[in-house]
């Protein structure tokens, strides 16, 4: 990608994420790095893949922020509602994405004829096997944006989410694994949205081969060309992966990641910066004792004060005899991964099942893609 272009769309993103809060301070410098990281390619596309997730994932948490705060608890003890994402996060989401490319642009600039800006992508057998990676990171980010989409504005859902393992039982809103109609068909829209750019920004091999090139690869000769169908093929393809990469997450999240629950409203605990949630980080008993504390405060006469102080006493003596009882539990999953862990190894496996896709339709030995690094 050219610097002209690069430079000030890098520093337009990292302004954004300052000015509007969107990052942590560490979580900035990790997506400066990543945008870098897809900027050194020389193609726009994989660039233009990453703002669109970041504005269109920004921009989908704004609209469920209020509604969310009311659905759910943050594991530090305030309404629900993300704050600032971290590095974490962002690795999680692009990290697969920003490995591909490294390795496809070494591939590039290490190709027989030398070239880099004028290359395309090819389909087929082709002297650059690396270049089935490409269709992994577009998957990477179709996947994540379906599953931003799909948590973030599922859970405006008016209908109570269902239980992907067990589809026939209700769970609170925000749980993992809980899955709307509404929430499909945002992931969907996330999906479809980063595959139409991808789709429109890729720089497909349009120009006829020449017969030199028909006759040095022999009889098994593909062209290398994209026409139309195969165009909206590959847009479709990545739509769907993108909806298996918001379902795979479900399934591991409803496995391997702990929903937690507050027991006295119902309402599912979410950790900060996709953390795990503490289970035993709060009691009813803390909670009563910080009640009875805010309304000696708040008295304003001494006898109300001498009043409610004898009351504390009694009440406090009647909690220290009073069995201990966890505010929060365990609702569904294994306590395992969090949820970055999550997201992370959902991207990464559904990028390993578009490339190993490439490779079985355009008949391309994996190993090939592996040695054309050590030629």
């Amino acid at each position: 990608m050219k610097p002209i272009v690069a430079v000030p769309a890098t520093l337009a993103l990292v302004y954004r994420a300052y000015s509007r809060k969107s990052l942590t301070p560490l979580g900035i410098v990790v997506a400066a790095a990543t945008a870098v990281t897809h900027a050194i390619h020389p193609w726009s596309v994989f660039f233009a893949l990453l703002c669109v997730f970041f504005l269109a994932g920004t921009a989908v948490t704004k609209v469920k922020h209020n509604v969310k705060a009311q659905l759910t608890h943050s594991s530090s003890g305030s309404p629900g509602g993300e704050g600032a994402r971290n590095h974490v996060q962002v690795f999680a989401n692009s990290g697969t994405a920003s490995i591909l490319i490294l390795l496809h642009t070494w591939a590039l600039y290490h190709n027989p004829t030398g070239q880099t800006d004028e290359q395309c992508w090819t389909r087929g057998a082709s002297p650059r096997a690396a270049d089935v990676l490409v269709a992994g990171i577009v998957a990477n980010y179709a996947a994540v944006a379906a599953d931003t989409f799909s948590s973030e504005l599922g859970i405006l859902s008016k209908s109570s989410p269902r239980y992907i393992l067990t589809p026939w039982r209700n769970v609170p809103p925000g749980t993992n694994g809980g899955v709307t109609g509404a929430g499909l068909l945002a992931g969907l829209l996330g999906s479809f949205i980063i595959s139409l750019t991808a789709t429109a920004l890729m720089p497909f091999c349009s120009s006829t081969p020449s017969m030199l090139e028909k006759w040095t690869s022999g009889a098994g000769y593909e062209d290398p060309r994209w026409d139309i169908s195969q165009k909206i093929y590959f847009m479709a393809s990545m739509t769907l992966l993108g909806m298996c990469g918001s379902i795979l997450d479900s399934v591991m999240g409803a496995l391997l990641q702990a929903s937690v629950v507050d027991v006295r409203t119902g309402k599912v605990i979410e950790g900060d910066g996709g953390r795990k949630v503490p289970v035993r980080g709060g009691s009813l008993r803390m909670t009563q004792g910080a009640k009875i504390q805010s309304k000696v405060s708040s008295a304003q006469s001494s006898a109300v004060k001498e009043q409610d102080a004898r009351s504390r006493a009694s009440s406090k003596r009647e909690e220290d005899s009073a069995p201990h009882q966890e505010s929060r539990r365990v609702e569904t999953g294994w306590n395992i991964l969090d949820n970055n862990g999550v997201n992370f190894a959902m991207a990464a496996s559904i990028s390993l099942l578009a490339i190993s896709g490439a490779c079985v339709l355009w008949d391309i030995p994996i190993s090939s893609v592996a040695a054309s690094y050590y030629s």
